[in-house]
């Protein structure tokens, strides 16, 4: 039988040591602080903005929403991020995305100050992640993998790891994190031939390739250590993994469910990326 990596356990041993770095903050007399900055009232950003302020009022960290109109400008916007920018008691800046059509998010991205960008959406931030310049943020997603791995005691010095999905806000940066840990990576995509005589070789398997239940039994082995990062709706409208968890569960080795494993663990990597932008501020 396969064993369930709940995220939860995660998230417990991650807020114990931001609670301890925001009350040495504290002494100091800094208070690590986010703004929210939410385009429209889309349901998914408004449930995603509420677990980040139920999370902020756990941690001790001050939290900032700012609601703007479907219909904002590009000026508006800009002048909005630019002036969180100058805010010395704004740490973190978190932009819901996707954007309405009328915002150009490859420009707006490259307004947000890197050392606030905490949602690691700065072209900035990112080339030091290809760098292998990890000192500043990298994304919440690949990094949210990472510690799940260490918590669990899943080696990946030396591991074989298939990252299925290439895209820049989890597989590319995910690729980069595990070779800082020594692994040996190989991406898979669409594009790939053959890919389950790929992802059966691997000694762990990270499904990110956004498509609902796409990989079965024949993708893994008994061995497999499989890490679940797609989150979709099945034909019951219910939320399910890229990997039909059901089926496999009994024939892995470990496995993340859909609902309580990664996307667990990522607001708190944010919420732990504005300490960290807090401390560099204060180091000056």
């Amino acid at each position: 039988m396969g064993v369930r990596l709940e995220g939860k356990p995660v998230v417990q041993a991650l807020r114990v040591d931001i609670k301890q770095r925001v009350s040495q903050l504290g002494e100091q007399g800094m208070i690590p602080a986010i703004l929210i900055i939410r385009v429209g009232v889309r349901e998914d950003d408004l449930s995603y903005e509420k677990g980040i302020l139920k999370n902020c009022e756990l941690l001790g960290i001050k939290s900032v929403v700012k609601g703007l109109p479907a219909d904002i400008t590009m000026g508006e916007i800009t002048a909005v991020i630019e002036a969180a920018n100058k805010d010395d008691s704004i740490h973190g800046i978190m932009l819901f995305r996707p954007l309405p059509e009328n915002l150009d998010f490859d420009i707006i991205k490259n307004v947000i100050d890197p050392a606030k960008d905490i949602d690691c959406m700065s072209p900035v931030n990112l080339e030091n992640v290809f760098e292998g310049n990890l000192k500043g943020f990298v994304p919440c997603t690949p990094q949210a993998v990472i510690e799940l791995l260490k918590y669990y005691n899943i080696p990946m010095n030396g591991a074989r790891v298939v990252v299925a999905g290439r895209s820049l806000v989890v597989g590319k940066p995910l690729a980069m994190l595990l070779l800082n840990e020594n692994a040996t990576v190989t991406i898979c995509h669409s594009r790939t031939k053959n890919m389950p005589s790929v992802t059966a070789q691997a000694d762990i398997v990270v499904a990110a390739i956004g498509k609902a239940k796409f990989m079965k039994d024949e993708f893994f082995t008994r061995d497999s250590i499989v890490v679940d990062v797609g989150i979709n709706e099945d034909d019951d409208g219910k939320i399910c993994g890229d990997v039909d968890y059901d089926q496999v569960f009994d024939k892995v080795k470990a496995i993340t469910p859909a609902v309580g494993g990664v996307g667990t663990i990522t607001t708190t990597i944010l919420l732990n990326h504005v300490v960290q932008a807090c401390e560099a501020a204060l180091k000056g």
